[in-house]
């Protein structure tokens, strides 16, 4: 693999002219990604459920980056049926980028569902974010070289998808459900891009992931997130193989803003996949099943009745 061109997380390049979309950016990864951006003089869009929350991480942008240029528009991914206001919500003519980042953890039974039916993490990281993409597509098709960034997850390296059970109805396992919708994100950001290249779209797909990211090591931005003195100091260990969520949004970022970055590519931390800054990594063993992607990708047309390429030229 080719060595990737020198990057500076400190130093990102000005963006002043373009929109980026940030799904999950009043909070964690989301956050982060948002403000980084934002330091680049886009225009930046937090796409958030609770409005009152959003309010927040906007306040926190601009007391953080002065002149900052952030909003919010509503955006509930467990809710199929609501995603299609988002594009009028928007008040744009085109996107340079959308951040497919937010997402539902779950750590405990019972299982639950979307208003749709569906698994709640499957339904909404995975699910949620396909219909999105599908709605956003003639916005990043207005733009010259729009990007799709799906924020993928180290979760998804040690699972593989049930065909025959994409919603964990047989059996419900809560990190492993977690898992497998984030490995069913990755594979729709790469099969996404596969098809954006067959009908000549000027969109590409890029899959990234934060590798590990820990609250106990990332900054403080009160009120939503404040790092107590015991969690520095208890967290101190684990700072040699992991990082901070400020960090997890690096791959992001530079997926968003570096020229160099293509679609169909994988970008995590550079130390083991784990912690540093950004760089490509093989797309992993598993991720590289075009068969199993595609099955995929028809599965989740069927559940959604969408198609993000029903507008492409085919």
């Amino acid at each position: 693999m080719p060595s990737a061109p020198s990057w500076n997380v400190q130093q990102l390049p000005r963006a002043e002219d373009r929109v980026f979309l940030v799904t999950g950016g009043n909070a964690g990864i989301g956050y982060f990604v948002a403000e980084q951006l934002s330091t680049t003089g886009a225009t930046v869009v937090l796409g958030c459920r609770r409005p009152a929350r959003a309010e927040l991480a906007m306040a926190s942008i601009r007391a953080r980056v002065p002149g900052a240029r952030v909003r919010a528009v509503r955006l509930d991914l467990a809710d199929l049926s609501s995603l299609a206001s988002v594009v009028d919500s928007l008040e744009v003519e085109r996107l340079d980028a959308v951040v497919n980042n937010a997402g539902v953890a779950l750590d405990d039974p019972p299982r639950r569902e979307t208003v749709d039916g569906h698994e709640l993490m499957f339904g909404t990281n995975h699910l949620g974010h396909f219909v999105l993409t599908q709605w956003l597509m003639p916005l990043l098709s207005a733009a010259s070289a729009a990007r799709v960034v799906t924020m993928g997850s180290f979760a998804a390296k040690s699972e593989r998808l049930d065909p025959d059970d994409l919603q964990s109805r047989k059996d419900y396992r809560p990190k492993r459900t977690y898992g497998r919708s984030k490995l069913a994100q990755m594979h729709f950001g790469l099969e996404l891009d596969r098809r954006l290249r067959a009908v000549g779209s000027t969109v590409a797909s890029v899959v990234v992931h934060p590798g590990g990211a820990l609250d106990s090591l990332t900054p403080s931005r009160p009120p939503f997130h404040v790092r107590t003195t015991g969690a520095r100091l208890g967290s101190a260990p684990a700072a040699l193989l992991v990082q901070g969520k400020h960090a997890g949004a690096w791959p992001a970022v530079r997926a968003v803003l570096d020229p160099a970055v293509q679609g169909g590519q994988l970008w995590g931390p550079r130390a083991f996949g784990l912690r540093g800054e950004p760089r490509q990594e093989a797309v992993w063993n598993h991720l590289a099943d075009r068969s199993g992607a595609a099955r995929l990708w028809d599965a989740t047309c069927e559940l959604t009745g969408a198609d993000p390429l029903s507008g492409q030229l085919r």
